[in-house]
Formats: C-alpha cells, sequence, structure tokens
C-alpha cells in the first residue's frame, strides 16, 4: 500500500492544490517500510491527481480539497482521507492502525482558512468512508 500526505515542514499541508511537496509511505502489514518526499512543484491543481497516479498512490491524505479535485482522485482510484491537520507522520501511522480522523465530506473552497482552521470529527475506521487503513 501506498500512502501520500501533503506536506509542509513535518506537517499536513492543509491545501491540497497548493502543494509543493508530498511525502509517500510505502506499508505492509500495518508497518510503515519506506517514506520519501516528493516534490510538486510545476504541478497545477489538476496535474496533481495524476502526479500521485503516476507513483502509485492508493490513499492521499491531506487537509483542505476542492470538489474538483477530490473528483480527480476517485476516477485515478485514490481514496480521499481529507480534514486532516498535524503531523503527516502521525497521520500516516493512524490510519495504517484504523485510528485516522478525518472529515469525508471536506471541502475547500477558498483559500483563507487561517491559522485556527480545523476540520474532522470523523474515525477512519469506519469502513463504510472506505478509508480504513487495514
Amino acid at each position: 500500500m501506498r500512502i501520500a500526505v501533503t506536506y509542509e515542514n513535518g506537517n499536513v499541508f492543509q491545501h491540497f492544490g497548493h502543494s509543493e511537496q508530498f511525502k509517500i509511505y510505502d506499508a505492509a502489514e500495518g508497518k510503515i517500510t519506506n517514506q520519501q518526499i516528493i516534490s510538486a512543484v510545476g504541478s497545477g491543481h489538476g496535474a496533481l491527481a495524476g502526479l500521485l497516479s503516476g507513483l502509485n498512490v492508493d490513499v492521499l491524505i491531506c487537509g483542505g480539497i476542492g470538489a474538483g479535485a477530490q473528483n480527480a482522485l476517485s476516477e485515478a482510484g485514490i481514496r480521499l482521507c481529507g480534514g486532516v491537520s498535524g503531523s503527516a507522520d502521525e497521520a500516516a501511522a493512524a490510519f495504517l492502525a484504523g485510528k485516522l480522523v478525518f472529515d469525508p465530506n471536506v471541502m475547500c473552497s477558498h483559500h483563507d482558512h487561517g491559522e485556527g482552521h480545523t476540520c474532522g470529527g470523523h474515525s477512519c475506521g469506519e469502513d463504510k468512508h472506505g478509508c480504513a487503513g487495514n
């Protein structure tokens, strides 16, 4: 399994369409086996889903994300766990443990969330949203 997390300074970056980096985690048997940081510079909103698909990503963990990007990820077969904040490493580990808190209805229609913006309140272990890690 391959997990991508929008990435900036160790944390989940909050604006998918403006992501300059992704941290990619390879996992097997519920454990991270490899990790690397990939540059997305030069990839616009529409190209990011293609970039992730080309990297064989199965799951994306991110903060805010617009409807167009959500549709592109869905068409590429990439599961989305949006509305996540905090440490990228902790988010990936929580996903693998089936404990990632995310927002299945995340929507980013503006670019000024401010410092106190948070989303969430949904457990990733609830399989009906297609985001269980195991």
